[in-house]
C-alpha cells in the first residue's frame, strides 16, 4: 500500500500536472499574503540586500532580483538546454517540421505586441509592449495535460515547440529591448568566456564543470554589462555538449534540472512575483489601456497571430500541419499560448519596475492568463471530444 502511494505521488510530482497545479497553489498563496498583515513584512523581505560590494566582487542584490537574475537565470538555463535538443534532434531539426511551430511562434509574438502598442502607443507605458508576447510553457503543458487521453501526442508536441521558440524570441527581446547602459568591457569579457566555451566543445571536452564554472562567472560579467543576466543561461546551455561516450551530458543535465526547475525555481518565482495588493483603483487598471493591451494581447492576439502565421507557412508550402491536426485545434491550442503568467510578469518588472504600472500590468495577467486557460481548455476539449466521438463511431459530427 504505501510503496503504491509512494509510487502515484512520485508519477505526479514528474507529471506535467503537478507543475500547474504547483504554480496556481503558489500565486494563491502570494495573493493571500500580500493582502494579509503579513504583506509589509514579506516586501520587506524581498527588498533585503544579500551579497557584498568589494574591490573583486560586486554583488549585492535584493533578495527579488536574486530570485528574478539568479535564479532565473538558471531557469533559462534550462530552456536553452530544451531549445539546443529541439534544434538539433527534436521537432525543430528540420525545415518542414520547424516551419508552422516557428512561424505559428513569431505570429504568437508579434500581434499581441502590436495590439498592445494600438493602446499604449505614445503613453508612459509604452515600453510594455513585450509583455503580451511571452507565453508560459509550465502553465500551457499543465493545461493541456489536464485533457489526458484526449490529447494526441501531435498536438502537445506543437505547442511545446511552439513555447520553445517562443521563450526564444522572449530571450532575444529582453537581451536587445529591456537590457541597461551596456558597459563594454564586461561585455566583451563574458562574450569571451562564451567563445572559449564554444572552443571546448569543438575540442570534445564533455565534463560538465568545465562549462558550468565558467558560465557562473559569464553570468556575473554579462549582469554587470548592462544586459539581463539570465542571457547567460542561455548561453552556456548552448555550449553544452549533446554526445559523449557515456550518453548525452545535454540530455542528463536536462533531466536532473527538470524537477528542481519546474517544483522549486518557478514556484519561488511566482509566490515572489505575484504578490498584488489589491485596491480600488488597481481594478481601473484592467481597463486601462495598459491593462487593455495586455489582457487583449494575450486573449485574442497569440491565439490570431499564431493560427494567421501557420496558415501562411502552410498557404506558401514552407511547413505542414502535424498529422491529424485541425486548425480548430489549432485554435484551441493558441487560446492556451495565451497563459503568459509567469514571462509576462518577468517582461512586466523589466518594464516598469516597482512603479504602480507594475502591479497594475500583473493583475491584466493573471486575469488574461487565468481567462485564456479557461477558455482554451474549454474550447480544446469540446474540439477533441469530438473527434474522439467521431473515431468510435458514436455521432456523425465532423470535427471540421
Amino acid at each position: 500500500m504505501i510503496k503504491s502511494t509512494n509510487s502515484r505521488l512520485s508519477k505526479f510530482i514528474r507529471s506535467e500536472q503537478s507543475s500547474g497545479i504547483l504554480l496556481i497553489t503558489c500565486v494563491i498563496i502570494s495573493l493571500l499574503i500580500a493582502n494579509s498583515s503579513a504583506g509589509k513584512d514579506f516586501e520587506q523581505l524581498l527588498a533585503y540586500n544579500i551579497g557584498r560590494k568589494g574591490n573583486l566582487i560586486d554583488l549585492e542584490l535584493s533578495v527579488l532580483n536574486w530570485i528574478n537574475d539568479g535564479l532565473m537565470a538558471i531557469f533559462f538555463f534550462y530552456i536553452g538546454l530544451e531549445i539546443k535538443q529541439e534544434v538539433t534532434e527534436g521537432h525543430l531539426s528540420g525545415l518542414k517540421k520547424a516551419a508552422v511551430p516557428v512561424f505559428a511562434a513569431i505570429g504568437g509574438a508579434v500581434m499581441p505586441a502590436l495590439i498592445y502598442a494600438l493602446f499604449n502607443n505614445g503613453s508612459p507605458t509604452a515600453e510594455g509592449w513585450g509583455i503580451p508576447m511571452a507565453t508560459d510553457i509550465a502553465f500551457a503543458l499543465g493545461a493541456l495535460s489536464m485533457l489526458g487521453k484526449l490529447v494526441p501526442s501531435t498536438i502537445k508536441a506543437f505547442l511545446s515547440a511552439l513555447a520553445v521558440v517562443d521563450d526564444l524570441l522572449a530571450i532575444l527581446v529582453i537581451a536587445i529591448f529591456y537590457s541597461d547602459e551596456l558597459h563594454w568591457t564586461y561585455l566583451f569579457s563574458g562574450l569571451a568566456i562564451f567563445v572559449i566555451l564554444m572552443v571546448m566543445n569543438k575540442l570534445g571536452v564533455k565534463k560538465l564543470v568545465y562549462y558550468i564554472i565558467p558560465g557562473v562567472v559569464m553570468w556575473y560579467l554579462i549582469h554587470h554589462s548592462g544586459i539581463h543576466a539570465t542571457i547567460a543561461g542561455v548561453l552556456t546551455a548552448f555550449t553544452i555538449p549533446l554526445r559523449s561516450a557515456n550518453g548525452s551530458p545535454l540530455k542528463r543535465l536536462a533531466h536532473q534540472l527538470a524537477l528542481p526547475v519546474t517544483l522549486g525555481i518557478m514556484p519561488v518565482f511566482a509566490v515572489a512575483n505575484t504578490n498584488i495588493v489589491f485596491e480600488g483603483e488597481m481594478l481601473k487598471g484592467v481597463t486601462s489601456i495598459l491593462g487593455l493591451g495586455i489582457i487583449l494581447g494575450l486573449l485574442v492576439g497569440k491565439p490570431l497571430g499564431i493560427l494567421t502565421f501557420s496558415w501562411l507557412s502552410v498557404k506558401t508550402r514552407i511547413g505542414s500541419l502535424p498529422h491529424g491536426v485541425t486548425w480548430k485545434q489549432l485554435l484551441g491550442v493558441g487560446a492556451l499560448a495565451g497563459i503568459g503568467f509567469t514571462m509576462s510578469i518577468f517582461v512586466a518588472f523589466l518594464s516598469f519596475g516597482n512603479s504602480p504600472h507594475n502591479n497594475e500590468a500583473k493583475l491584466a495577467i493573471l486575469v488574461a492568463s487565468c481567462l485564456a486557460g479557461t477558455i482554451g481548455f474549454i474550447y480544446l476539449r469540446s474540439q477533441l471530444r469530438r473527434v474522439s466521438l467521431n473515431k468510435k463511431g458514436l455521432t456523425n459530427a465532423s470535427p471540421f
